[in-house]
């Protein structure tokens, strides 16, 4: 299959899934979504409302371009997980919405913007999460920073996550250059086991992400960092306990754990449902072995109730 590598070009499902080392194979019969799975649909008319602002801004949401099933319920609260530096990403994994190609350059306007917006919305707490940008020197370490310092200028009691990257092969210089104004919570997701990692992941790495967490953990210590991963893939329960194991032995201290969903056919299949009681075992094992927050459940998501998630802990 050709694809148009034109910069600025969105390719998604199979055009976004067509190059990556291990093949998307759909089940003969996906599996029926179980009573728990509940999308919460909007409540008032704020919902339009942010996304109304966020166009006016031309400002981007993981909420959106990652079809979180959340969106509905944040979004009718005022809140929403702001993407940084475009609506493109360098990577092709198979289990994320997001479009992949050669991203647009970097708009120097954009923590200006995002502060602005949040100024407006009256946000105690943000989080802001980017694309892969592998096309970067920095991998968008700096532009994190630029918004950091923009938003605690114009909004100075909102408190902000950032959930990164895991700026492959650029990490020694993205932990100095974020070490230079750190956030209040520093977030980046494992996603799933090493096992699954080229399938799931292409252009990632298990152990790296865990060093990413670690190093920022040792450089700055007095912030909370946070990782989160999926059950559904293709992961045992028994792997699940090891990547929580291998969360803490990296010092991360709060976790999310939720249940992986499909954004469409051309994405890696929901391998299994997990139980509730399944994610309530999850849950106790993760604060039995020193996770200081965990946030477990089938709906639970990166940043779903991200401020209630670090109000115990900041």
């Amino acid at each position: 299959m050709k694809i148009n590598n034109t910069q600025g070009i969105k390719h998604r499902d199979e055009n976004k899934t067509a190059r990556i080392p291990i093949k998307i194979v759909p089940l003969h019969e996906p599996l029926k979504k179980p009573s728990w799975i509940k999308v919460k649909l909007p409540v008032n008319n704020k919902f339009n409302e942010v996304k109304d602002l966020l166009r006016q801004h031309d400002l981007h949401t993981v909420c959106e371009e990652a079809s979180c099933p959340n969106i509905s319920e944040c979004f009718s609260k005022g809140t929403a997980t702001f993407m940084i530096m475009g609506d493109i990403c360098t990577r092709r994994c198979t289990f994320c919405d997001v479009a992949h190609g050669r991203p647009n350059p970097l708009d120097p306007d954009e923590p200006k913007k995002l502060a602005a917006s949040i100024k407006i919305l009256q946000l105690k707490y943000v989080v802001i999460t980017s694309v892969d940008r592998d096309d970067l020197r920095d991998g968008g370490a700096g532009h994190f920073v630029a918004c950091i310092q923009e938003i605690r200028k114009t909004n100075p009691e909102t408190k902000i996550e950032i959930l990164v990257p895991d700026f492959r092969g650029r990490l020694e210089v993205a932990i100095n250059t974020l070490a230079t104004c750190p956030p209040d919570v520093f977030n980046h997701n494992l996603e799933t086991t090493a096992r699954l990692y080229k399938q799931i992941r292409p252009g990632s790495d298990y152990q790296h992400s865990l060093n990413l967490l670690h190093q920022f953990k040792l450089r700055c210590p007095n912030v909370p960092t946070k990782s989160g991963i999926m059950a559904g893939l293709g992961e045992t329960d028994l792997e699940i306990k090891e990547i929580l194991q291998d969360m803490r032995k990296h010092l991360v201290d709060m976790l999310t754990l939720g249940q992986y969903l499909q954004p469409s056919v051309h994405h890696t299949p929901v391998l299994r449902y997990v139980h509730p009681d399944s994610f309530k075992q999850f849950e106790e094992f993760a604060y039995s072995i020193g996770f200081k927050h965990a946030a477990v459940g089938a709906m639970v998501r990166s940043s779903y109730h991200a401020d209630q998630q670090a109000q115990q802990i900041i």
